[in-house]
């Protein structure tokens, strides 16, 4: 269960990548950010009139912010003209201060204790600034600093290791080591869709945005009904 909740959540970011570029392509940007928030909208006020753990409804959400919170950067690069360089501290000070008043509210960051309320703003709010600030880092390394998708990939794919193996040999705090994990599956996930999306000449493999958004779909399907059928075969009263 814990190995699928992490494919997933990388899955979806890479889609969230994709589907955004698709989309900003296709219908343009001004009406696939309108498209996208009003999703969003929906899916978060279903996800927070739920009692309890929805996979599919949850995962919906993630999807979506994902896909809005691509956009943000997005725009505030090609629209605004903001280098990555600047948003993306702009971003982590946005996703310091939520941790800030999310712990100073509740005394705690561990999304265990997560259960609806006022927790449940904060920790939305929270994933929202991860996938803004993941957006602008990965782009930052892959198209600034010039080191292409790929590269880039592959550094968040070892930097992520770090949290993993801190908490199981070095005892990490678990809270610290979600988080940091957390905020990294952005821009591995997107660092390889646009690898496969993008064409030869930005260094990638030229599949399109929009079948590789396809397929990530499919294979986010398939792993969410595969954690929701775990969810029922869970014990009563476990996490």
């Amino acid at each position: 269960m814990t190995a699928a909740f992490w494919v997933v959540k990388i899955l979806t970011t890479g889609m969230g990548e994709t589907t955004s570029d698709y989309l900003a392509r296709t219908m343009g940007p001004i009406p696939a950010v309108g498209s996208a928030g009003l999703l969003l909208a929906v899916v978060l006020f279903a996800q927070a009139r739920t009692r309890r753990h929805l996979p599919a409804v949850y995962w919906a959400a993630v999807v979506m912010v994902s896909v809005f919170g691509t956009m943000a950067a997005d725009v505030a690069h090609v629209a605004l003209g903001v280098p990555y360089a600047v948003s993306a501290p702009v971003f982590a000070l946005a996703l310091a201060l939520v941790f800030w008043l999310w712990r100073r509210t509740e005394g705690t960051l561990a999304v265990e204790t997560v259960s609806g309320g006022r927790p449940e703003l904060f920790y939305w709010s929270a994933v929202m600034a991860t996938f803004a600030l993941g957006t602008a880092v990965g782009d930052l390394t892959a198209a600034t600093f010039g080191w292409g998708y790929l590269t880039s990939g592959l550094v968040f794919a070892a930097l992520i290791a770090v949290p993993a193996l801190g908490h199981r040999l070095l005892r990490m705090p678990s809270v610290l080591a979600f988080w940091w994990a957390y905020v990294l599956t952005r821009p591995l996930g997107a660092c390889f869709a646009d690898w496969a999306g993008v064409g030869r000449e930005r260094g990638g493999l030229d599949l399109g945005t929009g079948p590789v958004s396809l397929v990530l779909g499919l294979v986010i399907t398939v792993a969410v009904v595969v954690l929701a059928v775990g969810a029922r075969r869970a014990p009563r009263g476990g996490a």
